[in-house]
């Protein structure tokens, strides 16, 4: 479904018509469309695709130079590979100077593991000619802490020679939700709650099953990809993934501030914090402040939270119940341990969505005003689901979300705006605004209320 990446599409594109060298860095996690993406922008174009693998450098060659063969459709490669690095890039050169030519090397990774002077020599080839031709170069890879350690970093060879860098995010909710367009809104919501802004994941469930027969068949079986495929993963990435995956069970367990993953966990307190920085490197967890926070960089209100919906599933209710999965127990573990709990998890997700929908909606009139930040806020025992304010701080939005079976009334505004109070201690917003989001919709009575500054939102606007 590649209709999901229009926008990365056309940056592409656009570099493309500036009709100069390119050498770009395209990264992001396994799975999330890298290639798909790539290969559609280079269709219609002059191209030669490489895709390595964990194969020797001298078959790395000699598959590259039959891929240059079929482009080329030069007979004087077929039985004369190239013997080096430094003779394939030069042939490249030549094929460039006069016309527009992509090249991408996909899992570029795996060429720096048969040569580990491959950032080097893509350099020297870049210096020597590359850089003066028509060539639009691609290196793509999955290994996140990879690329930002060979390829981003100021250590790099390639440092200062990159044209440009696109880190490939997961796809949003609303993106996603394209991927099940016979699923009801709430449905849509419980996917992307499970599966995240994965294209490979959300390809797992079947739009003609149950959402329980789903989890079921995708999660809760040994041989289940989405049941191994945390862990794989999380093993190609981290180095000592025991504890890693010690820190990831805590915080999808609620421990989300340093000294409760110390504590969960049992690790050393320095090393909990080292893992921590490598987690948010690898954009797996996000270290999350209160929005209205002035000097975030001071802050010591932050707490940690996983990112990516699938993993957060994951680590919340596979990785601590494998034996049900290993003794063929889906249906109790299903009964028993998720279930009960889904909504409760769906909660953060829904808040996560309603926020998505308000900045798809700012310029709109469906809200007061255009905001310029838009978050969480908690202090003490005060939190808010959503608070959006604009630069000058002049209006504030204040909004809760309910993920829960009944309709909300009167109380849940009443209890905003007893919570706003606590919010003006610190801040002083001349005008403040409520909203209430529901999935269950609303009383008569709340839908009654007349006041200027309330807004309401049903599943029915979100999916508008």
């Amino acid at each position: 479904m590649f209709f999901n990446r229009e926008n990365e599409l056309k940056r592409l594109n656009e570099r493309y018509a500036e009709g100069k060298a390119q050498l770009l860095i395209v990264y992001g996690r396994r799975r999330v469309g890298k290639t798909e993406l790539l290969k559609e922008f280079a269709r219609d174009k002059a191209h030669i695709y490489f895709l390595a693998d964990l194969a020797s450098e001298k078959e790395q060659l000699a598959e590259f130079t039959e891929r240059i063969r079929l482009f080329s459709r030069d007979a004087a490669l077929a039985d004369n590979p190239f013997a080096n690095w430094r003779a394939l890039f030069a042939h490249l050169n030549k094929l460039a100077q006069n016309e527009p030519l992509i090249v991408i090397i996909d899992e570029y990774q795996y060429l720096q593991a048969s040569n580990r002077a491959m950032a080097s020599m893509t350099q020297k080839a870049w210096d020597e000619g590359l850089k003066n031709s028509r060539l639009f170069l691609v290196l793509c890879g999955s290994y996140v802490s990879f690329i930002a350690q060979e390829l981003l970093a100021y250590k790099s060879p390639l440092y200062g020679r990159r044209t440009g860098q696109f880190y490939i995010e997961p796809l949003s909710f609303y993106q996603a939700g394209r991927f099940f367009p016979s699923y009801s809104m709430e449905d849509k919501i419980r996917a992307f709650g499970l599966l995240g802004g994965i294209p490979a994941y959300l390809q797992q469930f079947d739009t003609k099953k149950t959402m329980t027969q789903n989890i079921r068949d995708a999660f809760l079986q040994t041989d289940a990809f989405l049941n191994n495929e945390a862990r794989f993963l999380l093993l190609e990435e981290l180095k000592e993934p025991r504890n890693y995956f010690s820190i990831l069970k805590a915080v999808a367990a609620g421990k989300t501030r340093s000294n409760e993953i110390v504590q969960a966990s049992g690790l050393d307190r320095g090393l909990v914090v080292k893992y921590l920085d490598v987690l948010q490197n690898l954009r797996i967890i996000r270290r999350e402040l209160p929005v209205t926070e002035r000097q975030p960089e001071k802050s010591r209100k932050g707490i940690y939270v996983i990112q990516d919906h699938y993993l957060k599933f994951w680590f919340r209710f596979i990785m601590p119940n494998q034996s049900y999965i290993e003794e063929n127990q889906p249906d109790f573990l299903l009964k028993q341990r998720i279930l009960p709990q889904l909504d409760q998890y769906l909660g953060d997700v829904f808040e996560k969505v309603c926020i998505e929908f308000l900045k798809q909606v700012k310029r709109s009139a469906k809200l007061p005003f255009q905001f310029d930040r838009i978050g969480r806020y908690w202090q003490g025992g005060t939190e808010i689901d959503i608070v959006a304010f604009d630069a000058d701080r002049e209006q504030a939005f204040l909004a809760e979300c309910k993920w829960n079976a009944k309709k909300v009334g009167a109380n849940a505004l009443d209890d905003l705006i007893v919570k706003s109070s606590h919010l003006q201690r610190e801040n002083d917003f001349k005008k403040i605004h409520y909203g209430l989001f529901s999935k269950s919709g609303f009383t008569d009575g709340m839908r009654q209320t007349k006041r200027a500054d309330l807004f309401l939102f049903d599943l029915k606007d979100l999916a508008a």
